[in-house]
């Protein structure tokens, strides 16, 4: 079953590495980060979905839905994201890869009320 989604949206991809010996640092950071993460993202117009992960295995991602790529564009600014939690997840030996918006081709939604 696919989900219905704006032919526009687009998937925002934030990925990052650390050192598998601080997980739980950057466990602790993504929940400190999230305080004041959710309340300014989910100001902004456009936003469909967001999902934070880290891996023990010293991965994590950013990933979020967004109607299109202008709105998905305003994280690039967003002073929570680019400066405040950037110096927290630095502090903590995260090393950032380059961030990508991708138009999304298809998707699937389960049911889960079946």
């Amino acid at each position: 079953m696919t989900s219905p989604l704006p032919s526009t949206a687009v998937v925002r991809v934030s990925s990052a590495n650390f050192d598998p010996a601080r997980f739980a640092e950057v466990e602790r950071m993504n929940s400190v980060t999230g305080t004041y993460l959710i309340p300014a993202i989910s100001r902004l117009p456009g936003l469909l979905h967001y999902f934070v992960g880290a891996s023990p295995s010293g991965s994590m991602v950013h990933v979020s839905i967004w109607d299109n790529d202008e709105h998905a564009q305003q994280m690039s600014n967003l002073k929570e994201m680019i400066v405040d939690a950037r110096r927290d997840a630095e502090a903590v030996g995260v090393q950032f890869t380059p961030i990508v918006n991708y138009p999304i081709a298809w998707n699937i939604k389960v049911n889960v009320d079946a």
